[in-house]
């Protein structure tokens, strides 16, 4: 119990710990635009849906939410991209000036801003319209200043944080918005960024980069190791850091990767490859420019042994024999996609799966996440990468970066729309409040004292109640429901089972004590659990102090044991009536009524509440 209340708070320290640190986002930013509509009938013209638009969201996308989320969890954000001058671009400046986003994009007058648009009814995705032309370059002069922005945006950055080397987060979409000189760029300044992440579409782009991290969904992990199979990927990182030399790669596939965790565009060397088991290329055939897809290429199909890329003769695989998933896949690949990437870290995201992260420890780590719509994980990669570069900024060990980054982008799918994480809904998930003020809700009595001066200095009022709560049932729920409105917070202390035991008998508790503080704890009425040994809390009351002291029960406040120290602490005293016929003992001798057999029915109850403590005393 006080283990999971002193992780919770480990974690909300990095949370805290990276709150201002400074961010450079440069990449493909885009427009996410959402129309919600409502449909009733088909039209006349066609088996199609009448849609009605009843509302309008838009909301930065790729590199600026991305920008939004490190904005939005704590992180000093700026934005380096090129946005078009056109209306696309206005909506898009207005959300990075919502999030709080340094804005040093780049005007360029003569391309659009990528938009996604989508049509939804019942919020159902019914299509998805997507505006912008990655094949649309930017100018010498565009190009010139997007260099120049980069320039000055580190420098300011630098200047801000007292002059701390800044983080660098590159969002590479395949949109056109990293040319090659910028990519070229970022290569040979690399020693000017201290944690370097990467999300990109096409890996093998930044051969040479060295970053930090890697982020890369299974689709493009697996076209990094088709490519790499065919003989045509990145090389390990050589000592040091390397500046780009004539063999980094800069082109990018001429079509942008299918969406979805099932099928993509690969990226494999006509003709082709074999790579198997865990080695390397077991055979190249063919040759062609490098990393360049063909029109032969197809899909990725995951297969009993792995995965195969059809149409190149490429296939991945591993000896993990049948049932392997794309989990186990993954985690058999991390040290080939670290030495490709020459990343220290790759999490490949295996979107509504979790993640799989490597290190150098050569340690696989697994995450886990809960499946939703996928009108509700758009962006939560984002929400993912922000995370994960503020926790590796922050100098947290790769485990704890992992796991924020997969709470991040869990907690930000909860609903449609564009995904974007808060550093308040973080903290809440880990039991700590915005402010600060750790909030864990199973706590240990060591840690009580310092939690309770937290909430004072907040300036909460501390309600405090105390009780064996065996069977969990709805007369508690009511009584602490009554009890937390006499105040901003509660706090509850369970009897252990040896407390229990001296104050009810040999044969309770019926529910071990880790299973009713779970209950409790599950309450959202209930703010911390605090189990104590003694019978009486008395020094648990000295603790906390409450302003509040409940007791359940139709007396008078006056005949409460605990009334004196109380109110010589300074607090008062509440007694709250019982919900009638809700008792644990009521629910127990139910329970020990129904079990006794129909063959003895003369004094069925008597019978069984007799001989039950000797049953129930006995093990299982």
């Amino acid at each position: 119990m006080a283990g999971a209340a002193a992780e919770q708070r480990r974690l909300a320290t990095v949370v805290e710990s990276w709150l201002g640190r400074p961010v450079l986002v440069i990449g493909d930013a885009m427009l996410d635009e959402w129309r919600f509509a409502e449909s009733d009938r088909l039209c006349r013209e066609a088996p199609a849906p009448v849609l009605t638009l009843r509302r309008r969201i838009s909301a930065a996308g790729g590199a600026a939410n991305t920008a939004v989320n490190i904005a939005t969890l704590g992180g000093r954000a700026l934005l380096v991209a090129p946005v078009g001058a056109d209306v696309a671009g206005d909506e898009l400046h207005d959300c990075l000036d919502r999030a709080g986003v340094w804005d040093r994009t780049v005007s360029q007058p003569h391309r659009p801003t990528p938009v996604k648009r989508r049509m939804l009814a019942g919020n159902q995705i019914l299509l998805r319209e997507d505006s912008g032309d990655p094949e649309d370059p930017l100018d010498a002069d565009g190009v010139g200043r997007l260099l120049t922005a980069l320039d000055c945006a580190t420098e300011e950055l630098k200047a801000a944080a007292g002059g701390a080397t800044p983080t660098l987060v590159v969002c590479d979409y395949g949109l056109g918005g990293l040319p090659a000189p910028v990519r070229a760029w970022l290569v040979a300044n690399r020693e000017r960024y201290t944690t370097v992440a990467l999300d990109a579409h096409d890996l093998a782009d930044w051969r040479g980069l060295a970053p930090t991290v890697v982020t890369p969904s299974f689709a493009e992990a697996a076209r990094l190791l088709a490519r790499a199979a065919a003989g045509f990927g990145a090389a390990p990182r050589p000592a040091g850091r390397p500046a780009a030399g004539p063999d980094l790669h800069l082109d990018h596939p001429p079509v942008d990767p299918a969406d979805g965790p099932s099928e993509l565009s690969v990226g494999a060397a006509p003709g082709g490859a074999r790579f198997a088991g865990t080695g390397g290329p077991s055979g190249t055939v063919g040759t062609g420019p490098t990393g360049e897809p063909t029109p032969g290429e197809d899909r990725v199909a995951m297969t009993g042994e792995g995965m195969s890329v059809t149409g190149t003769g490429v296939t991945v695989n591993t000896a993990a024999g049948e049932g392997v998933d794309r989990a186990e896949l993954a985690e058999s690949r991390l040290a080939e996609l670290r030495a490709h990437t020459g990343a220290d870290v790759v999490a490949v995201t295996l979107d509504t799966e979790g993640a799989v992260v490597g290190g150098a420890d050569g340690e696989p780590r697994r995450s886990h996440s809960t499946p939703v719509p996928a009108s509700h994980a758009v962006g939560a990669g984002d929400a993912y990468l922000a995370a994960m570069t503020l926790a590796l900024a922050a100098d947290a060990p790769l485990p704890t970066a992992a796991q924020l980054a997969q709470l991040a982008a869990t907690i930000t799918v909860s609903d449609t729309g564009t995904c974007v994480c808060r550093r308040e809904d973080l903290l809440a998930a880990l039991g700590t409040s915005g402010d600060g003020t750790a909030h864990p809700t199973l706590v240990g009595t060591a840690e009580l004292d310092a939690i309770v001066a937290d909430h004072r200095r907040a300036g909460r009022s501390i309600v405090f109640t105390n009780g064996c709560f065996d069977v969990l049932h709805p007369g508690h729920v009511r009584y602490l429901e009554q009890a937390r409105a006499l105040g901003d917070l509660l706090v509850v202390a369970v009897n252990s089972d040896g407390s229990v035991r001296r104050l009810k008998g040999p044969d309770r508790p019926v529910n071990p004590v880790e299973d009713r503080i779970t209950l409790l704890a599950a309450l959202s009425c209930v703010d911390h659990v605090v189990v104590f040994e003694e019978d009486s809390p008395a020094k648990l009351i000295e603790t906390v102090r409450p302003d509040v002291y409940v007791k359940g029960g139709d007396y008078p406040p006056e005949m409460v044991p605990e009334a004196p120290l109380v109110r010589r602490l300074g607090g008062q005293v509440r007694t709250l009536g019982y919900v009638p016929d809700r008792s644990t003992s009521a629910i127990i001798d139910r329970i020990r009524a129904q079990g006794t057999p129909s063959a003895q029915p003369a004094e069925p109850a008597r019978s069984a509440q007799s001989e039950a403590p000797q049953r129930m005393g006995r093990p299982a």
